[in-house]
């Protein structure tokens, strides 16, 4: 009984640690419901939930690919960019989300062989 009654006990307090672990990005946005996606940081990415993380970095993706006026999608180098933000994200949880972005595009870009013009 008394195995039964801390196990219950046990898996109740991971419940409740893994609902507190998620934040909606809805926390992050203005009164009009905008994020200011400049000022976010790599802790609250990394601390929302995945398919907000999932959404929130592919958006990047677009915003970066519009600067660039790129209109192509390499989707396995975009699934590894996004990868790599997160792991780089959940290691500095306060730099912000658009600083990992420029750390991981400079890596690949690097790996790759790719040179920016100045």
């Amino acid at each position: 009984m008394r195995k039964t009654i801390t196990l219950a006990a046990t898996i109740y307090l991971a419940t409740l640690q893994l609902g507190q672990a998620q934040t909606d990005l809805s926390a992050y946005t203005d009164a009009n419901g905008y994020l200011d996606v400049q000022t976010l940081t790599c802790g609250q990415l990394a601390g929302t939930w995945q398919q907000d993380a999932d959404m929130l970095t592919t958006w990047y993706s677009g915003w970066y690919n519009g600067l660039a006026h790129k209109h192509l999608l390499n989707v396995q180098r975009a699934k590894e960019a996004e990868h790599e933000v997160i792991v780089y994200c959940k290691a500095n949880p306060d730099r912000r989300i658009i600083e990992a972005i420029a750390v991981i595009f400079k890596d690949m870009r690097a790996k790759l062989g790719i040179k920016m013009k100045p």
